[in-house]
């Protein structure tokens, strides 16, 4: 199905919406105010395939460090403030690439008067972000509880701050830690504005969680045309929300860059299995994770139905005794020892 058109957004030296490519991002979890600390983690996210990062201010220290991290970054910076407008105007005046704020809890409309104005001063976008976990009292009394209907009329509240000031570079987010709501939530928005939305569903919890409920949300609402960013919330690793996020992306088929990167498949393992299958997919799948050629690669556990299922591959190996069988779109072409696979699969591909 075709992306919904929203209108473009430039964050920095990235533009999305329209027919941009869809973008990764991911949040820091370093503390911003440690410079050397926050840089070096985003030059590792960026490494792994993130486009747009964002870090916490929480105070003026924080504020004072924005400018120092984004002279030392390569992708767009964004700032998410809470509760001051004054650290929103010192980050704007730091060089951040987008604020991302809820208008209704940085001050009274004169304060948002203030930062509308100094971002469109400086071609800076807001991203309104809306959590279904933090809606204001007033919606939550409206709608008995957390609701996708209550989250969007949320959105248009904080939104009418902006566009009361004639700014429309705004992009929306609407998450909840509930996949179905954070969807219903997604949907109703997009049938009724073309602004971009970054997708995403919050505390979503350590990996395995997030990935499924990311997964669900996200890979519906991809497949049905909407999302033009997206951010795998995980509790751990950020390198983790990139890498998922990336996969998620190519699972839906919305994976439109220059260099995809590779996928690789591998089989569950069962008792045919007779080489230690799942080391081998794991170091390969950490030894292709920053191999940029668009290849589909397969780790099979038995010559059963290895080449025949990984016909599709453009490389693979299927598992004997002790040994293991290459083959490109399914035909076999070089037998290896069980402890040459891993390079054997690195020097064809390197070749490839």
């Amino acid at each position: 199905m075709n992306r919904r058109k929203t209108r473009t957004v430039q964050i920095g030296n990235v533009a999305i919406g329209g027919e941009q490519p869809i973008a990764i991002q991911s949040m820091c979890n370093t503390d911003t105010r440690n410079v050397d600390q926050t840089v070096n983690q985003i030059a590792a996210l960026t490494e792994a395939g993130c486009d747009i990062i964002r870090v916490a201010v929480p105070d003026e220290a924080a504020a004072q460090a924005l400018p120092k991290i984004k002279a030392r970054i390569s992708i767009p910076l964004v700032a998410d403030i809470h509760f001051d407008y004054r650290l929103a105007l010192k980050a704007i005046e730091g060089g951040v690439d987008k604020l991302r704020i809820n208008p209704g809890n940085i001050g009274g409309r004169d304060k948002v008067h203030e930062v509308v104005c100094a971002a469109k001063a400086h071609g800076i976008p807001i991203r309104i972000g809306v959590n279904g976990g933090s809606l204001e009292k007033a919606l939550l009394e409206k709608y008995g509880g957390p609701t996708a209907a209550g989250m969007v009329e949320s959105a248009e509240r904080h939104m009418a701050y902006l566009l009361d000031d004639n700014f429309s570079d705004i992009v929306v987010s609407l998450k909840s830690s509930d996949p179905l709501m954070t969807i219903d939530a997604y949907r109703m928005f997009s049938e009724k504005y073309d602004f971009p939305v970054h997708l995403g569903v919050t505390e979503a919890g350590v990996l395995s969680s997030a990935a499924v409920k990311s997964s669900v949300a996200m890979g519906y609402l991809l497949l049905n045309g909407i999302g033009d960013t997206i951010r795998v919330s995980v509790t751990g690793d950020p390198i983790t929300e990139v890498e998922t996020a990336r996969e998620i992306l190519k699972s839906a088929g919305r994976f439109d860059k220059k260099e995809q990167g590779i996928t690789v498949v591998s089989c569950p393992t069962c008792g045919r299995t007779q080489i230690n299958l799942i080391g081998i997919a794991e170091e390969m799948n950490r030894r292709l994770k920053n191999v940029h050629k668009n290849l589909k690669v397969a780790v099979m556990g038995c010559v059963v139905n290895g080449p025949g299922e990984g016909r599709a591959a453009d490389i693979g190996v299927a598992g004997g005794n002790g040994k293991g069988v290459l083959f490109k779109k399914g035909q076999i072409f070089r037998t290896v020892r069980e402890d040459e696979i891993v390079d054997a699969m690195m020097e064809e591909i390197e070749k490839m």
